[in-house]
């Protein structure tokens, strides 16, 4: 599928609506944090896309867009949620990823990006050049693999419950 602003925009808009469905409610024997930075919970994977909201996508794209002489991106924490969501409880963590998404969202759709501006280039510090239109597909993709990484980590919690039909689960594998 070709990168469409409009498409992916519909996948942005709909991950803070999807992880509360599938989250809020639940006891913390589903949700909470290992401070595990190799086996990261629900609580974590938000505090790490939180962190990415405030960090990552939209302060790299303004980088891209304005066109500075200096367009390499700093370094991005991916584990900055262990230290920064500490104290805080699920619901927090879902509403403020949701507050901070439309924010962010609204800046996005503010700038009425035009194809040539998705070709513009920044300097990622590990990856090297990179388009907007790559970071923007990235943030979608992003987003849908820390959904499925929240239903893996939560499925497994069931992993010895199942009995015979592991083999047929394919999200056990």
């Amino acid at each position: 599928m070709k990168f469409d602003l409009d498409r992916s925009v519909e996948v942005l808009t709909s991950t803070p609506t999807t992880l509360r469905s599938m989250l809020l409610g639940l006891s913390v024997d589903w949700t909470q944090s290992s401070d595990d930075p190799d086996s990261w919970q629900p609580f974590d994977v938000l505090g790490h896309l939180i962190n990415g909201e405030e960090t990552d996508w939209i302060p790299r794209a303004r980088m891209i867009l304005a066109q500075g002489s200096d367009r390499t991106f700093l370094p991005f924490d991916r584990v900055a949620q262990f230290e920064r969501s500490k104290g805080k409880d699920i619901i927090e963590l879902i509403d403020g990823f949701a507050d901070l998404r439309t924010e962010n969202l609204e800046i996005l759709r503010s700038w009425e990006l035009v194809e040539d501006e998705l070709d513009l280039e920044g300097t990622h510090p590990e990856l090297g050049r990179v388009t907007l239109r790559q970071l923007l597909a990235t943030w979608v993709v992003h987003d849908l693999n820390h959904i499925r990484q929240i239903a893996t980590v939560m499925a497994h919690k069931y992993a010895d419950q199942v009995g015979p039909w592991r083999e047929y689960l394919t999200i056990l594998k």
